[in-house]
């Protein structure tokens, strides 16, 4: 027997008592007696004996039976083999009681509101209730007491249910009599009602309960479980096989359909309502409530599959759609920082898809969404016209710490600042919701990553910005931050990159950048710049960051050559006083971005500037003492990339008139340039740009800054204007006035920072030529290694290598592969169908 029977039995001593019977022997009524002292048996005799009993137990009349008598008639019975008539007599005493006594008790005491709510009369929820309990109760009284009556006659036939039972491989009297129970008063038809069952009644009734405690309204869930216990206690079959109790055969199907229609209805609604947040709030408290209502009024048996048909009919049929639903869905729950709408979104998902396949598709298409929105965002500014700056984001000078003229903000370098934090300020956010809502979710993870990168590669400036980035923060954004505070920046600045598909174009203008800074001593600190490489280093490897560390160990290398040369100046004991002093750059050209680092276009680049003679001979002096230590090396000296401090007379200057400028290379070369000439006389733009070789690029910016800007105007132009022409003339300012003692003069920005459609042309142009060399050398290099490769497994090593610095295009990976065919690096092997490659040495 079930567990169920098992406890009812530990209570049979506890029954008895309770019924006022003295047995005289232990709970379990062992007794021996030889054969000679039982003498003759009369069965009939001793069963109407024995029925009177049974019938005083089941009338609750049995405070003055015997039990030991009891047990001995039955014990005496068994031994004179007579076993199984005893079996079948109270088999038919059991089945008579019931069909007799207790099913007409409990057809008498229905009320007849229930019979008439059978046959389809309304009633309200009260009536219903009252009528149903009254059922129930009906039914609890009678199992428990059929229960106690069949605990108190094991207990007098315990013998024969030890041997003949056991021998005969019957079920036990109590077993029996549970089925008895199952047929005589729960399926039997009612009288005059062949189609209708107690049980039938009582599954209706069980059902309406239900669907008042999920209405909200209070019902006996005691007395619900007691039936529910009931039923769990009896069995299909004398194999009491827990798939044969007939809660689980006959009423949890039953059950089970009435909730699947009632869900349906429920989702049907619920979804007309159009509010996806309370349709997940209701799925939730659906589940949870039906856990409870297992727990504590039907049976834990139907826990997984109430689970299962709340998670089929309301989630899964419905979630989706709530899912997408224009304007309460996931994309609603996003932009509205709706955690708690999200975290349960994600919870149902979760029951019904292990893969979340719904809700990431939502999510990826909405991070994809506003991902376009920062990208048309940055365009539309980068298009805005330019606005001035606040008064305190002004330069300050760099000795006095004052102001100097605020300069209107450049719009396409305002668009990159804004792109990256617009994007990191997106990421932060589903940074928030993946770990917040989603429980850090792997799958809606990766998801996220593919929909950041998407967009992000879908910008043609992406690496452009992210560069523009890291250079504003190095140059001044990283003032006065402490060392977490740079670490984090730069961290979220390196998540970022490592969306960029396109690295290799990133890398090439960063090194843009990342050269004038060095070069013009703009970084803010070294150190911030050498824990980027490093942190660049650990993101995308070695090979990345290569020529970028070369380019510091220049940098530190000319800082000693530096020295090295001024000792070698006073060492020679020079006796010019005004020679002026050099400090020098040495770049690797290799390393360096020489193209990307001139602002000047085509054939302007390969113009060299022209030195003044004071300038040239300390020029050609630093190149004797370089080649004497390095020969055969050439220097090409780069007049855009440098800097010059020059002391200047102004004649009516008020108090002191000399003042310090700090000025680029080519600015000092045109000043100088007015040394020789005669008070009121003046240089034509032609005549300056010949006797200085400087680009027309480059010297139409130096200019402007030298002669257009108001507060560092130390030259004059006529006629005045914004711009600088051919035909403009140039006067030194006699009349320049400052109360700065050092002024810096910066040049002129070059339109913008961020490049125009022909540099960037030019700039693929030549990222495409790098990849192309880079593809050859991998192919090279894996043939070496492998000897032999089919085709396709070559594109895909190759592939595999240089997917960290960029997504190679097979077509330029075929052309590539016969570029080396032909020049005898590979060879093919075998036929058309199934092309391979051998390496040749």
């Amino acid at each position: 027997m079930g567990s169920e029977t098992s406890q009812v039995r530990q209570n049979a001593a506890e029954a008895v008592s309770m019924y006022g019977v003295s047995t005289g022997v232990d709970s379990s009524f062992h007794f021996a007696a030889s054969l000679h002292d039982l003498g003759e048996v009369d069965f009939e005799r001793d069963w109407k004996s024995l029925s009177n009993s049974l019938l005083d137990i089941h009338t609750k009349n049995a405070s003055k039976l015997s039990f030991e008598e009891l047990y001995r008639n039955a014990y005496k019975l068994v031994l004179k083999k007579q076993g199984q008539s005893l079996y079948e007599k109270v088999k038919d005493f059991e089945e008579d009681w019931l069909a007799n006594e207790v099913r007409p008790r409990i057809i008498d005491g229905l009320p007849s509101s229930l019979l008439a709510a059978y046959n389809g009369t309304q009633l309200t929820v009260n009536e219903k209730r009252l009528a149903g309990e009254k059922l129930l109760r009906a039914l609890k009284a009678a199992w428990e007491d059929h229960n106690l009556c069949m605990n108190m006659t094991t207990d007098v036939l315990m013998y024969m249910e030890r041997v003949y039972c056991s021998d005969s491989r019957k079920p036990s009297i109590f077993n029996a009599s549970m089925g008895q129970f199952r047929d005589h008063v729960l399926r039997t038809p009612m009288p005059q009602r062949e189609s209708l069952t107690i049980a039938t009644l009582l599954y209706k009734v069980i059902l309406d309960q239900i669907q008042m405690d999920r209405d909200g309204d209070i019902v006996n869930t005691a007395l619900l479980r007691s039936c529910a216990y009931m039923l769990e206690g009896l069995y299909e079959t004398e194999d009491e096989q827990e798939l044969n109790k007939l809660y689980i055969t006959s009423f949890e199907p039953i059950f089970l359909a009435a909730s699947k229609e009632y869900y349906q209805l429920e989702g049907r609604n619920l979804v007309a309502k159009g509010d996806a947040g309370n349709f997940c709030k209701h799925a939730r408290k659906a589940a949870t409530d039906e856990q409870d209502r297992c727990r504590s009024t039907l049976s834990t048996l139907t826990a997984p599959k109430i689970k299962a048909v709340v998670e089929d009919e309301l989630v899964k049929r419905n979630l989706p759609e709530m899912i997408l639903h224009e304007s309460t869905g996931v994309k609603f729950m996003l932009d509205n920082d709706r955690l708690s709408d999200l975290e349960m979104t994600y919870e149902l998902s979760s029951w019904v898809d292990p893969k979340k396949e719904e809700l990431k598709n939502a999510v990826q298409k909405r991070i994809v969404e506003q991902g376009e929105e920062v990208n048309s965002a940055a365009k539309d500014l980068s298009n805005a016209p330019a606005t001035k700056p606040t008064k305190a984001d002004a330069d300050k000078d760099e000795e006095g710490g004052k102001p100097v003229p605020a300069r209107p903000i450049n719009q396409q370098t305002a668009a990159a600042i804004k792109w990256v934090d617009d994007v990191l300020q997106l990421k932060d956010k589903y940074d928030q919701v993946l770990v917040q809502a989603f429980q850090s979710d792997q799958g809606l993870q990766t998801g996220f990553t593919r929909s950041f990168s998407d967009f992000i590669n879908g910008f043609e400036r992406s690496s452009e910005y992210l560069s523009l980035f890291f250079d504003e923060n190095m140059k001044k954004d990283i003032k006065g931050k402490t060392e977490t505070e740079v670490d984090t920046l730069l961290d979220k600045g390196i998540t970022l990159l490592r969306y960029i598909s396109d690295k290799d174009m990133f890398e090439r203008y960063y090194k843009k950048h990342l050269s004038k800074r060095l070069l013009m001593k703009k970084s803010v600190s070294m150190d911030a710049e050498r824990q980027m490489i490093s942190k660049m280093k650990l993101e995308v490897g070695n090979t990345f960051t290569q020529r970028i560390e070369a380019m510091f160990r220049d940098i530190s290398v000319s800082e000693g050559l530096t020295t090295s040369y001024k000792k070698h100046i006073r060492d020679l004991g020079d006796a010019d006083s005004q020679r002026a002093e050099l400090d020098v750059n040495v770049l690797t050209a290799t390393m360096w971005p020489m193209e990307a680092m001139s602002s000047s276009h085509g054939e302007e680049r390969k113009l060299t500037c022209i030195f003044p003679p004071e300038v040239d001979r300390i020029k050609l002096s630093f190149e004797k003492f370089y080649l004497n230590k390095h020969s055969g090396r050439q220097l090409t000296w780069q007049g855009n990339m440098g800097t010059a401090e020059l002391r200047a007379y102004f004649s009516e200057m008020k108090g002191k008139k000399q003042r310090e400028l700090n000025v680029s290379t080519h600015m000092m070369v045109i000043l100088l340039l007015f040394n020789d000439l005669a008070p009121g006389k003046f240089l034509s733009y032609d005549e300056i740009q010949a006797r200085t070789n400087i680009p027309d690029h480059d010297l139409k910016r130096n200019l402007q800054s030298l002669a257009v800007a108001p507060k560092t105007r130390i030259l004059v132009k006529e006629p005045m204007s914004k711009d600088v022409r051919r035909d403009d003339k140039f006067y030194f300012n006699e009349k320049f006035t400052s109360p700065f003692q050092r002024i810096k003069i910066g040049v002129v920005a070059s339109g913008n920072k961020v490049e125009d459609r022909d540099e960037r042309q030019e700039t693929e142009k030549r990222v495409d030529l790098e990849r192309g060399q880079t593809i050859e050398a991998a192919i090279v290099r894996t043939m070496k290694q492998r000897k032999e490769l089919k085709h396709q497994q070559l594109i895909t090593e190759v592939i595999q290598q240089l997917s960290a610095r960029f997504s190679p295009d097979v077509n330029l990976l075929k052309k590539k592969i016969e570029s080396l065919i032909e020049r005898e690096y590979l060879e093919r092997v075998g036929d058309i169908d199934k092309q391979a490659y051998r390496y040749m040495a």
